[in-house]
């Protein structure tokens, strides 16, 4: 393909897409849908190559283990089924949990899988043997969030019960109850290293826990409405907390203080990226701007206005430099340069609004999808429509694979879509078709 045309529509979902994932090497895609079906792709031939049938309703969630040789897939069947990506043999069903189950996260080894589910228990899967060697059920209500240590020994949940739970994955057991919040805790997140963990929670507050000991190392206050999710920088040093509040604040987890309150936004923020040096963060929100922080010094560098519609999405390319906004009411994309604030480039679409937008990870090109039924790839450095593709439903979701080759896209109607983009290489430069 020398047009960034889609090669093929792969057609056979008749539900929405919940999730797809992609293998380490790039070679295959599985979607899972609302079908009560899974979908194994061919991204070089772009055909099916199998259906995993066996769910009886819908499929929620979809992970690969690393070396590409399983999926697992979660369900609202209230089970879990292990398949064989080369036969699509489904070698196991995963029977214990009595309610829809919410998430599922494989070991980086491959070995273990932890499943969360409405059922408020946690359980730990031998992926090898298909047995569950432990059942994670202290939690008294919903479990909301899970994340697993780098090195996979340990599991923190969050729950509705207003708890976390420290697990060792080995043998089964809760290490510790981190208790102290008095409301619903909706996030987790650990920091690289496996020694703390962050929670965010509907009291207002977030903690930092030390995850050896269970004890809570601090209480950051600050926000005057929920916290509804947590991320820590790459590094360790940094937590970035949103909030209803209209804020972001940026806390320092070494001395648990709030380093700044980014403040600025006259309504809900509604996306934070942050830059992949962890120096900048832009946030876009329904007030209809975005603001770029200096998170060393919590000042706002630039209040970029211009936008006659909420932003949906935003997204930042690597090195930091440029910014895209989706907006949702004036139905324009926005390239932003963060150096000067400006807007240098007006990305129009036709008479709807954009819902997605990924970069590629060289930064040359952003790639749109929109419900008018498109998706289009454009050139960050010319503001080009280098490609478009119109299916046949609203495009309701878009990711770029780590080679910036390959685009997958869902629709609203639960087909999927990969575009190719082999051919766009020569013009990502600006230079003429």
């Amino acid at each position: 393909m020398q047009t960034g045309e889609c090669r093929r529509t792969l057609k056979g979902h008749s539900g929405s897409v919940e999730s797809v994932a992609i293998t380490a090497d790039g070679k295959l895609a599985v979607s899972a849908s609302e079908d009560a079906t899974l979908r194994v792709w061919n991204l070089k031939t772009g055909k099916c190559c199998r259906t995993l049938k066996g769910h009886r309703v819908a499929v929620s969630a979809v992970a690969i283990t690393g070396d590409g040789k399983m999926v697992v897939s979660a369900s609202e069947d209230d089970t879990l089924k292990i398949w064989n990506l080369e036969t699509g043999e489904c070698r196991r069903t995963l029977k214990g949990h009595s309610d829809s189950i919410l998430s599922v996260a494989i070991t980086a080894d491959g070995k273990l899988a932890v499943s969360a589910s409405l059922d408020s228990t946690l359980k730990v899967w031998n992926l090898e043997k298909g047995e569950c060697p432990r059942v994670l059920k202290e939690h008294g209500f919903w479990v909301q969030s899970v994340a697993i240590t780098a090195d996979g020994k340990r599991a923190v949940s969050a729950s509705f019960d207003s708890t976390l739970k420290v697990w060792n994955l080995e043998k089964g057991e809760c290490r510790h109850t981190l208790e102290g919040h008095c409301d619903w805790v909706i996030s987790v997140a650990i920091t690289p290293d496996g020694k703390l963990a962050v929670s965010a929670s509907k009291d207002k507050t977030l903690k930092v826990w030390n995850l050896e000991t269970g004890k809570c190392r601090s209480t950051l206050k600050g926000h005057s409405d929920s916290v509804t999710s947590v991320a820590i920088t790459g590094d360790g040093k940094l937590a970035i907390s949103e909030s209803r509040d209209n804020t972001i604040k940026v806390w320092d987890l070494e001395i648990g203080k709030c380093c700044r309150t980014l403040e600025g936004h006259s309504d809900s923020v509604t996306s934070v990226a942050i830059t992949g040096d962890g120096k900048w963060a832009i946030s876009a929100s329904n007030d209809k701007t975005l603001k770029i922080w200096n998170l060393e010094t919590g000042k706002c560098r630039r209040t970029l206005i211009g936008l006659s519609g909420g932003d949906t999405s935003v997204a930042v390319t690597g090195d930091g430099k440029l910014a895209v906004s989706a907006s949702l009411g004036d139905y324009t994309l926005k390239i932003w340069n963060s150096e000067t604030g400006k807007c240098h480039r007006i990305l129009k679409g036709d008479s709807n609004s954009f819902t997605s937008v990924a970069i590629t990870s060289d930064g040359k090109l952003v790639v749109s999808a929109s419900n008018d039924k498109s998706l289009t790839v454009w050139n960050l450095v010319s503001g080009e429509e280098m490609a478009s593709f119109i299916g046949e439903s609203e495009m309701n979701s878009c990711a770029v694979s780590a080679d910036g080759r390959t685009i997958v896209a869902g629709d609203v109607s639960g087909r999927v879509h990969f575009l190719r983009l082999e051919g766009l290489e020569a013009r990502k430069d600006g230079s003429e078709k």
